[in-house]
């Protein structure tokens, strides 16, 4: 697995490349439109608002028995104050009648809040993996380093945006409704405890944007980046143990696992710091409303021109009002980590969502890139290949031509760009100059060193990348068998034997196996990029004799002279963009001829 990760900021503070958005700014709500809109204006439209008009009422629902619960609350209290049996007793059946009913109500609307947010993962996620995986973006991706943890994102990040969106949707609509309600029960008791709400409500929530609002932010979202650093370090660990083990890095492994670590805990020191303050004035906030009622109160309560009961019903409608009114105030460290997720979200969307047809990505002078046609046969005109960032030259106006049935070996000294020329030729760097024709990509097959082992069956593993063959068990068996692996099948199990294929095969046998997608799949050219490597001399005459045999177009990075005789020409690449084609009939890899590219033919 390939993974790249920007720096991270020193420990010193969370410092970030460019600021985050304070929760309720335009910023933060143009960020959460652009990941929204699409489920609620495009093909899910009808099935979103439905579910969303369902749970509006079952919300209004939960409101009207709330209203009326505070009702009964308030007449049990003036009961009991007037000592009135009958009056109690009628309010605690009412009560009971209520709850019948409420309970379920609430129960349900729980449960469609949060099937609804998993029906919008589901779709999201879906998005998501189309545009991250639509012209190898998730290659790009890692080899650029323009994004940290784009898995992580898609995997942690849309849930916690689709479930947040629609809890704080929700909750807003919840609020309002008993905004409404509860206002004109407590409008009706007193005018003095409604004005006192206001400016109550507006000043602590002041308080909370301005004094909270800017560091949470910031380390909410630090917070969730090295975390997912901290998780792929592990991952890493498990991914390679076998090459650490022989290795025996346990010690190196650990230092940069503590580092990771240590980054993860002294932000989340800071961060619980912050939220302790924020949990103090949130606690203060909320605990004096159980005071505020009753001191405005008193003295009607006490001269007896209110009943208990009212006073009761007060005291609740105050609470209610200043919950929904205080909303910002009382989820605003919930808020912080939602729009931390957010902006993650959006950088992730911007790279992988654009439409490729209406952004066509063209060449410029600073950044040129290699155009790629169809064409019958390969054909390399005039190629000039740099690194993706285009810091240094690999190959300079490379011009050859490959007829059906030819074969390219490529060699040169290690780092010359080899393999980054292969690349090219795949359609994974783009950055130079020239054009490469080559048959349709289905007809290009690549096989690398250290070959892809899916987890699956062994059917599976024969015919990847496809997802089905029209060929039957018994051409597959023989397939095996071509590649000298015919007892394989048996000793599995079967060819819908399912097994850790990475560690139950050597390397060698891995790259018979890959040998045997090339004859499942039968494409006209096959790279192979030290394909090779871990067979012995027999198995790999054999492999690429069944090749040759079969008019297969042929590319190789190879060392080996015994694979010469397999190839009808030899590219050696010098360095420095230098370049040298000759006839593979009589060249000798110890004594090549160096000439300047502007010489060859």
């Amino acid at each position: 697995m390939h993974h790249s990760a920007t720096a991270a900021p020193s420990d010193d503070g969370p410092v970030t490349s460019r600021r985050r958005p304070s929760p309720f700014s335009l910023a933060a709500w143009k960020q959460f439109v652009h990941v929204a809109k699409p489920y609620w204006l495009g093909d899910q439209k009808k099935a979103a608002w439905t579910l969303l008009a369902l749970l509006i009422v079952l919300m209004l629902a939960e409101t009207k028995f709330a209203v009326m619960l505070n009702d009964q609350s308030g007449e049990m209290a003036s009961a009991l104050a007037g000592r009135e049996a009958d009056r109690f007793w009628n309010s605690v059946y009412a009560c009971l009648g209520i709850l019948a009913f409420a309970v379920p109500i609430y129960a349900f609307y729980y449960y469609m809040r949060d099937a609804f947010a998993n029906q919008w993962r589901r779709w999201l996620t879906g998005r998501f993996l189309d545009g991250y995986l639509r012209d190898r973006k998730y290659y790009a991706l890692g080899s650029e380093g323009e994004i940290d943890n784009p898995d992580q994102r898609i995997s942690e990040d849309i849930n916690t945006f689709t479930g947040r969106s629609i809890h704080f949707l929700l909750i807003f609509l919840g609020s309002l409704m008993q905004l409404v309600a509860f206002s004109t029960v407590l409008w009706s008791i007193s005018h003095l405890l409604v004005a006192v709400l206001a400016v109550y409500a507006l000043v602590g929530t002041f308080v909370a944007l301005y004094f909270f609002g800017k560091p949470l932010i910031q380390l909410n979202f630090w917070q969730l980046r090295r975390e997912a650093d901290f998780r792929f370090g592990l991952m890493r660990l498990r991914e390679n143990a076998e090459s650490i083990a022989f290795y025996r890095g346990e010690a190196q492994e650990r230092a940069q696992i503590d580092s990771k670590f240590g980054k993860v805990f002294t932000n989340f020191a800071r961060l619980i710091k912050q939220q302790r303050a924020l949990n103090i004035f949130q606690r203060g906030f909320n605990q004096l409303t159980i005071v505020l009622p009753s001191v405005i109160l008193a003295n009607a309560v006490l001269s007896g021109e209110m009943e208990v009961g009212r006073a009761v019903q007060a005291t609740g409608a105050f609470v209610a009002v200043l919950g929904a009114v205080a909303l910002i105030v009382d989820n605003f460290e919930s808020l912080s980590r939602f729009v931390a997720g957010i902006d993650r979200l959006q950088a992730l969307s911007k790279l992988v969502l654009t439409d490729p047809t209406s952004q066509p990505e063209a060449p410029n002078d600073q950044h040129p890139l290699i155009q790629t046609e169809v064409g019958d046969h390969l054909a390399l005109d005039a190629v000039t290949l740099y690194t993706p960032q285009y810091e240094r030259m690999l190959v300079k106006e490379l011009t050859l031509a490959l007829k059906p049935g030819d074969g390219l070996l490529i060699t040169g000294d290690s780092g010359c760009g080899k393999s980054s020329l292969l690349r090219a030729i795949a359609g994974l760097w783009r950055s130079g100059t020239g054009v490469i024709r080559q048959p349709p990509i289905e007809d290009v097959f690549f096989l690398p060193q250290q070959p892809y082992m899916q987890l699956g069956s062994l059917r599976s593993q024969l015919i990847y990348p496809s997802l089905e063959t029209s060929l039957g068990d018994e051409r597959l068996l023989a397939i095996l068998d071509e590649v000298h692996m015919e007892e394989l099948a048996e000793r599995v199990g079967g060819l819908d034997a399912v097994q850790d294929w990475e560690k139950l095969l050597s390397v060698g046998e891995q790259q018979r196996l890959a040998f045997g997608r090339v004859l499942v799949r039968q494409p006209s050219i096959v790279i192979l990029d030290e394909a090779t490597s871990a067979l012995d001399s027999s198995n790999e005459n054999a492999l690429y004799e069944r090749l040759r045999s079969a008019g297969t177009t042929v590319i190789s990075i190879a060392h080996r002279p015994a694979v010469l005789r397999h190839h009808t020409h030899v590219l050696r690449l010098v360095g420095a963009g230098a370049w040298e084609l000759h006839p593979a009939q009589g060249y000798q890899f110890d004594r090549p001829l160096l000439v300047d590219p502007a010489q060859t033919t």
